[in-house]
């Protein structure tokens, strides 16, 4: 089994090659990709040193599988390449999401829509994943009629420099005259809350927050219910957390919304108030589960729920979701 991960020296390309690592995926050849000034470097893996090569050589080198994170335009211009060479790719960025002819796939929900035909998979953005991981098993037992979810995403979203950007800012904090990292945002994210993931598009809201419009409903097969949202980078690292008001079709009692939620695969429930247990990003991070808690009645409006979702942007939101259906092709003898 040749595998390629593209963007390998990036903070997702590490991680997937972590999470590989750790699931004994069936990896007999690892060819690790990245941009110009990384190729030659050597990237380890289970104990053995691998060399960086160009795009062009892992083309030439016809991998069976190759998982991407290395940029939306990176995407667009290789990918097809890759699947041209007999390779299937599993891509993490935005480059083909919302393309009519790609699959957009959470293994747990929608695995059943990838045949040995597609070559280019798309895996989902980091919040939709969280957020749909949870609204699938509710949809199933109750409807959906309409979502409203806010974000408060990590910097490790961001990527490598958005991390030092924070950890610059507080060093700063703590010594004034500490050199300053580069800065990524257009404000400071220590000791304050951007609300801006993405650059804006003409209709006011970010490309974040059209990602999470918009692909739940392509994973979730289901265009009937409405959905909106807010996303906001906070001064976090170690995940994803979501407020979500969810207004269902058909009325609940919050036992057997626990239960429902208790039931899906990759989804842990944490709703202990009495001992103070609730999701976070400080008990989420290097887990691969999606945590939900807080769960409860919306007393403004009838069949509503609100509840509090966490997940680690980097693994169930990146890496891992992209192992795990790398996982399931090798499990159905397509690669």
């Amino acid at each position: 089994m040749k595998l390629a991960v593209v963007g390998a020296t990036g903070m997702v390309g590490q991680v997937m090659l972590k999470v590989l690592e750790e699931r004994n995926f069936p990896v007999s050849e690892l060819i690790p990709v990245a941009s110009e000034k990384s190729v030659g470097t050597k990237i380890s893996f289970k104990g053995n040193a691998y060399e960086v090569v160009s795009l062009e050589k892992a083309v030439e080198l016809k991998p069976k599988i190759a998982l991407f994170s290395a940029g939306g335009q990176t995407s667009l211009d290789w990918a097809p390449k890759f699947a041209e060479a007999g390779c299937t790719v599993v891509d993490n960025s935005s480059a083909w999401r919302m393309d009519a002819g790609k699959k957009l796939v959470v293994p747990e929900i929608n695995a059943d829509v990838l045949t040995k035909d597609d070559k280019i998979i798309a895996n989902p953005n980091c919040s939709t994943i969280q957020l749909v991981m949870v609204l699938e098993p509710l949809r199933k037992k109750y409807g959906l009629k309409r979502v409203i979810v806010s974000t408060y995403q990590s910097v490790t979203g961001t990527g490598k420099n958005a991390v030092n950007q924070l950890e610059s800012e507080i060093e700063n904090y703590i010594s004034p005259n500490s050199s300053a990292a580069e800065k990524v945002y257009p404000y400071p994210i220590f000791k304050n809350a951007l609300p801006q993931c993405d650059v804006f598009s003409d209709d006011f809201y970010t490309k974040e927050e059209l990602k999470l419009m918009r692909e739940p409903k392509k994973i979730l097969r289901d265009e009937g219910f409405g959905i909106s949202a807010t996303a906001v980078r906070v001064p976090v690292q170690g995940g994803h957390s979501e407020s979500v008001n969810i207004e269902l079709q058909k009325d609940f009692e919050l036992e057997e919304v626990r239960e429902v939620l208790s039931q899906m695969p990759g989804v842990k429930v944490l709703d202990d108030l009495e001992n103070l247990q609730y999701p976070m990003p400080l008990f989420a991070e290097g887990k691969d589960e999606v945590f939900v808690g807080r769960i409860r009645r919306d007393f403004s409006q009838p069949n509503t729920l609100n509840l509090w979702i966490v997940a680690d942007n980097l693994r169930k939101g990146a890496a891992t979701n992209t192992v795990q259906i790398a996982e399931y092709l090798v499990q159905q003898g397509w690669v």
